[in-house]
């Protein structure tokens, strides 16, 4: 099994280089500026080889939601947008608090045979809040880190415990924070436009206390701990700062937070409401800086399909969540290396090194020994993203009609082509 990619640049850790790859038996075992062998053979002059996207926060909704999205279908969508592998949120029905659901969706995904599925097991049982999960039973079944995703776990002492518990096996918790108890049924950001829409707000505060919360737990426990989805310039600070004085804490941001600001929600769409919501311009900018500085370790999706009947209803009534794995790529080369705030090996850092170092897996980068997961671009060609167009059973997208750059051309998962143009 081998398949020679000739003529690419090649997006290294320190450059891009132009060279050639070889791939044998899933592996990629050399890179050099002329390779010759007889075998399959995709010649990307032009084109730009990326290490492999690593999603580490995506919804599939299998099982129980599979009317908004299966493994299959967000299997599709994945090597659409180039991720070869993903990590899949716990927030399914039955929630995945166990070894039998971190077994099922290992094994749909194996038989889906398309980018690789790593489930996230849920903090506590049914994602209540209240007792901690099974966790050493899931992590034996395949789990490869914890969270409650969409709820905060309010309980301290209960977090504390899942922090301590986590790493004894080696695991993570991923931590959406949010009060929701200072979250009082707000849909958007608090600020001038809640006010001019009179849709009901949520303050920075919400989202910064319980970051402050987690990062102190992990100062105090000197254990690590990882932020999801960061919107706020605040919350920014609180994680610099305690990256400053040695936390173990590490932290994400979808595109969404680095490109839109809630002046999109005074069109009433409710493809613009997301949890937590996106803000104002100064939170825009700061979250681009946080990737640019690395405060901010990586970027994401929070891939959150829903079918229309989710969305087609009255703003605070409609479900929060951005359908994204077929865009993530386009939208972060064009709105943060096209504008000179990351260069292309910085980017592949935030999307494929730094989440496979978070989680403790291999790959991520293309060196000769490392897995043969890989994502090709045409970085040239410009489209414009019609969600009527996604693989994807959810086309909730606030991006529709945008145009951006960074088309997908093959997306290679264990040396096998899963997806090509």
């Amino acid at each position: 099994m081998k398949l020679l990619l000739k003529n690419g640049n090649l997006v290294l850790k320190d450059c891009v280089k132009k060279a050639d790859l070889l791939i044998e038996n899933g592996i990629i075992t050399k890179i050099a500026e002329s390779i010759e062998e007889n075998c399959k053979t995709l010649d990307l002059n032009g084109m730009h080889v990326f290490p492999g996207i690593t999603d580490m926060h995506v919804h599939l909704r299998e099982p129980g939601y599979e009317g908004k999205e299966d493994i299959e279908s967000g299997c599709r969508a994945a090597v659409a947008g180039g991720v070869t592998r993903l990590c899949c949120m716990p927030n399914t029905d039955p929630v995945c608090d166990n070894a039998v659901v971190v077994s099922y969706v290992k094994r749909r995904a194996e038989e889906v045979n398309l980018c690789k599925v790593l489930p996230i097991g849920a903090i506590t049982k049914g994602e209540n809040g209240e007792s901690l999960s099974d966790i050493g039973k899931m992590k034996s079944a395949g789990a490869v880190a914890l969270s409650d995703d969409g709820k905060s776990v309010m309980n301290s002492q209960i977090m504390r415990l899942a922090m301590e518990y986590a790493n004894d096996f080696g695991l993570k918790c991923l931590c959406h924070c949010e009060d929701k108890n200072l979250v009082d049924g707000g849909v958007v950001n608090e600020g001038y436009n809640s006010t001019l829409t009179g849709l009901k707000g949520s303050l920075r505060a919400a989202e910064d206390i319980m970051i402050a919360r987690d990062i102190a737990l992990s100062e105090s426990l000197n254990v690590p701990v990882h932020i999801c989805h960061v919107s706020t310039y605040s919350g920014i600070k609180i994680i610099r700062s305690a990256k400053a004085r040695g936390v173990k804490v590490t932290a994400e941001t979808c595109p969404h937070y680095f490109i839109l600001t809630d002046d999109i929600i005074t069109t009433y769409d409710t493809n613009t409401k997301v949890n937590p919501p996106v803000r104002e311009e100064i939170d825009r900018k700061a979250v681009a800086q946080a990737l640019k500085d690395g405060t901010l370790d990586c970027i994401v999706t929070d891939h959150a399909p829903h079918s229309l009947k989710d969305k087609q209803v009255e703003y605070n009534s409609a479900a929060f969540g951005i359908s994204g794995i077929e865009t993530s790529f386009a939208l972060s080369y064009t709105y943060l290396v096209r504008t000179g705030i990351l260069t292309l090996s910085r980017l592949a850092e935030r999307m494929c090194a730094a989440p496979a170092r978070i989680l403790g897996l291999e790959g991520g980068e293309l060196k000769e020994g490392a897995p043969a997961d890989i994502s090709v671009f045409d970085l040239s060609e410009k489209f414009v993203i019609d969600s009527n167009k996604f693989l994807s059973k959810g086309k909730n997208t606030p991006f529709n009609g945008f145009e951006v750059y960074g088309k997908t051309v093959y997306t290679i998962v264990d040396g096998k082509l899963k997806y090509g143009v």
